[in-house]
């Protein structure tokens, strides 16, 4: 299941956004991403085509199985890759932008590694 960083990040906002508000919709993807809500809707459009989300008639935007499945991987790698790299010295907002570019190219292996000398 290949997917491209962008579409990772969508689905991991979505994912974030879902656990504080009752319903997630486009305008608040695009508040939280800083984004144009037009660059959102492509985005939704291409999620949807391709599965990883249903949108409502109201707009509410939903992750499907495989959609949660890559967010929660996303989300997962972040935090602890976070978490490791400030227990390492690094400030909060660098090893958090870090975490971000490396938990797209990092392989399941590697991760896996981490993972577990880590906890």
């Amino acid at each position: 299941m290949h997917i491209n960083e962008s579409a990772e990040n969508y689905l991991e906002t979505i994912l974030i956004l879902s656990k504080e508000k009752p319903v997630v919709r486009s305008v608040d993807i695009a508040e939280e991403l800083n984004f144009k809500k037009s660059s959102v809707s492509v985005a939704m459009k291409n999620l949807r085509e391709k599965e990883h989300i249903t949108v409502t008639k109201e707009g509410f935007i939903y992750l499907t199985e495989s959609g949660r499945e890559i967010a929660e991987m996303i989300f997962e790698r972040h935090e602890l890759l976070t978490g490791w790299l400030v227990s390492l010295g690094v400030d909060k907002k660098t090893a958090a932008d870090d975490a971000c570019r490396i938990e797209h190219v990092i392989s399941k292996e590697s991760f896996e590694a981490i993972k577990k000398h880590v906890l």
